[in-house]
């Protein structure tokens, strides 16, 4: 007897309600990944230059540098080093009552003993080379920042009031000790950052993440995002939607944060 052919099974369609839940599943784990593990920032200000430019958009590891959950120890923890570009909430409040989130360079970890000489970073009594870093010029030389700390203990104008008072309690002798949990920051761009010589230490909980690279540039004025107006943020937008493909720094496209 001829044999028969076994019916081939015919695929089951997917119907809408399974189709739905397959969608908010997607978005779900979309949302954790881009919420818990890694995620994007806009860099303000030349204070990294020439690391970061204002208009550089960063996506960033938020995992890595979270602090150690006992629940998970099984994730990939890093701690934080020396030279790590970090993304951080600020220590101190802003005027509005929230915390500016900025980024800058780990310069010292807990237990280093800090200070500047006319830009020149001394770590545990010995001169950094730091090729990223901008040093003074004899028309950019503050004392304030590039000899830092003075003596008797000075801070710049514009330094936080809290910090004013704490910087001596972190001295001995000319250096600056980093607290335990704490971080001492900076921008790569030393004469045009406002930093840990401003307002103190990172601590520990409130570094959010560690940028990877730049996944979008295109060129901003310093401080953009701090436009009041609406007209003006409304006028920039427009802007960069009109000159996108002519304007964007697509040589940045995937340049790693080092």
């Amino acid at each position: 007897m001829p044999k028969t052919r076994a019916k081939q099974a015919e695929p089951v369609k997917e119907t809408r309600l399974e189709g739905l839940a397959s969608l908010c599943g997607t978005l779900a784990v979309a949302l954790f990944v881009l919420t818990f593990v890694f995620q994007n920032f806009a860099i303000p200000s030349s204070s990294m230059a020439s690391t970061l430019l204002p208009g550089d958009h960063v996506l960033a590891d938020r995992l890595a540098p979270a602090p150690r959950a006992r629940w998970a120890p099984f994730l990939p923890y890093r701690e934080i080093h020396r030279g790590d570009v970090i993304v951080f909430l600020k220590p101190v409040v802003e005027t509005s009552g929230e915390h500016m989130t900025l980024v800058k360079r780990v310069v010292g970890i807990p237990g280093d003993r800090i200070h500047l000489r006319n830009g020149i970073v001394y770590l545990n009594g010995v001169p950094q080379n730091e090729p990223y870093a901008a040093k003074p010029t004899a028309a950019t030389y503050n004392p304030f920042v590039d000899d830092f700390p003075l003596f008797p203990p000075q801070v710049e104008a514009g330094a936080s009031a809290e910090w004013s008072v704490a910087l001596p309690d972190h001295l001995q002798g000319t250096d600056l000790v980093v607290p335990p949990g704490s971080y001492f920051a900076m921008g790569d761009n030393r004469d045009k950052s406002l930093d840990s010589r401003f307002w103190g230490f990172v601590p520990r909980a409130n570094i959010l993440g560690r940028p990877l690279f730049v996944y979008w540039s295109f060129p901003s004025p310093d401080n953009q995002d701090e436009k009041a107006s609406v007209a003006e943020k409304t006028s920039f937008t427009l802007h960069e939607i009109i000159h996108f493909f002519d304007e964007t720094r697509w040589r940045r496209t995937l340049h790693p944060v080092k």
